[in-house]
């Protein structure tokens, strides 16, 4: 064989080799597989929350109004309906037990606004009745309610608010024109509310400017509460109130962001004549409410009117605060003078 043959066989070869690898199948490789991630997957950050706005304190609120209570529940012998201003001030604490201690009996005291007092006698729930509203008491008399009215005592009616004095009334002679200098400054006023008979005097007060209050007047607060709970607070909001005196010099020690700004430190300084405020007294009648302890209140109209009581009244407070919280008036009292 020539070395040509030989190179063609060999070339030949190589060839058919070639061929049949390329008819061979190309494995095809497996794709490689991701590993499984062994980990959560990364979860995006909750959002930043905004924090609550801080809130606006909420004003000083005025307490509930006060409701009468119900007579039937008041025990004693005798059941007397009274203003806030004589159970305040500490008045019926110190002449009561004489009396209770004389007849032998105890007394009930339903101390509630003018208007509620006289409300309750109205419906025969009360015996006897010592409240201060001049007109409301004749009205009282005329309807038949009770037989007749007698004078008992009298103190006056103060201006009193806060040392500041917003509204510069310290010293104004006239109550009108204090409430008018209130009006004018939208300054801070606590109105007791209850158809009490300083209610009754602070609204005639008003009616003299001419203003009728009204809720829309965002700096009168109406707060239907006795005289004691009004000048606290009056007191704590730092606003002005009508007061009758003898309330207020009882709990003076406990109103310290108060002063008295118009009536003067006592009775005789008070220039506005139409701020005294006299009390009267009134036995339920009988013909109307059979069921009324009649006797019983008639003795407690004679021992309240008697000269030996109208002292007592007259020297309460005089040691303490160097000026009574009442005055004497009855017809006995004077004529003894």
């Amino acid at each position: 064989m020539s070395k040509r043959t030989f190179s063609v066989l060999t070339v030949l070869l190589i060839v058919v080799t070639l061929v049949t690898a390329c008819v061979q199948p190309t494995a095809t490789p497996v794709p490689t597989q991701a590993p499984v991630a062994q980990t959560e997957p990364t979860k995006a950050p909750e959002p930043i929350t905004a924090p609550e706005p801080t809130k606006v304190p909420e004003a000083t609120k005025a307490p509930e109004p006060t409701k009468a209570p119900e007579p039937t529940q008041v025990p004693g012998d005798l059941v007397l309906a009274t203003t806030t201003s004589t159970a305040d001030s500490g008045l019926l604490d110190f002449i009561l037990p004489d009396f209770e201690k004389q007849f032998g009996v105890e007394v009930g005291v339903v101390a509630v606004g003018t208007g509620q007092a006289i409300e309750i006698g109205s419906k025969g729930d009360a015996d006897v009745l010592l409240v201060h509203s001049r007109k409301a008491e004749d009205k009282f008399v005329a309807d038949g309610f009770a037989v007749e009215r007698f004078d008992v005592m009298y103190n006056d009616y103060i201006i009193v608010g806060p040392k500041e004095d917003p509204a510069k009334i310290a010293g104004m002679g006239k109550a009108k024109d204090a409430f008018k200098a209130i009006l004018d400054a939208s300054a801070l006023f606590v109105s007791r509310g209850d158809k009490s008979g300083t209610n009754t005097k602070e609204l005639s007060v008003w009616a003299s400017i001419p203003v009728t209050p009204t809720a829309e007047m965002k700096w009168y607060n109406n707060i239907g509460q006795g005289m004691g709970d009004t000048l606290l607070f009056a007191n704590e909001s730092k606003g002005y109130t009508l007061a009758d005196r003898g309330t207020y010099l009882s709990m003076r020690d406990k109103l310290p962001g108060l002063t008295i700004l118009v009536g003067g430190e006592n009775l005789a300084e008070n220039e506005d004549k139409t701020l005294l405020n006299p009390y009267g007294v009134m036995a339920v009648n009988p013909e109307k409410f059979p069921n009324i302890k009649a006797d019983l209140a008639q003795k407690f109209v004679t021992w309240l009117l008697s000269v030996e009581t109208q002292k007592m009244i007259g020297a309460y407070g005089v040691d303490k605060f160097g000026q009574p919280l009442f005055y004497p008036s009855s017809a006995e009292y004077v004529a003894a003078q």
